[in-house]
């Protein structure tokens, strides 16, 4: 039900870095629940970049971001950001945030049933 808009997308050369930002919009909070990044660029499937739990003590990341991706929260803000760094030509893609996880793998887009818009990211060579 919680409401997600994401932000901080734009176009940087290779080797720069960006910061995303998801903010829940509206009513609900997910300050309680974990939250994931995605991405998806055109012709593939969305695929999972990282997640982190509500106490923000747990995270997780895809091994094609690991040490170069890091994941936090604000839960008294509800927002989540996803600073990264070193970016890849293959890391161009639109990035969205997921949350109200129903349970099942971690990285299963499927398994989410909040979303937001979506920022998109471009990262030239």
């Amino acid at each position: 039900q919680v409401q997600l808009v994401e932000s901080g997308g734009g176009l940087v050369q290779a080797g720069g870095s960006l910061r995303l930002s998801c903010a829940a919009s509206g009513r609900a909070s997910f300050s309680f629940q974990p939250v994931a990044w995605f991405r998806q660029s055109p012709g593939k499937e969305r695929e999972f970049v990282a997640r982190i739990t509500w106490s923000g003590g747990t995270t997780e990341y895809a091994d094609s971001v690991k040490g170069r991706f890091t994941i936090s929260r604000d839960n008294a803000k509800n927002t989540v950001d996803l600073q990264m760094i070193s970016l890849k030509p293959e890391d161009t893609a639109v990035y969205y945030c997921a949350a109200a996880w129903r349970g099942g793998a971690w990285s299963n887009s499927r398994n989410y049933a909040s979303w937001g818009q979506g920022t998109q990211v471009t990262v030239s060579s």
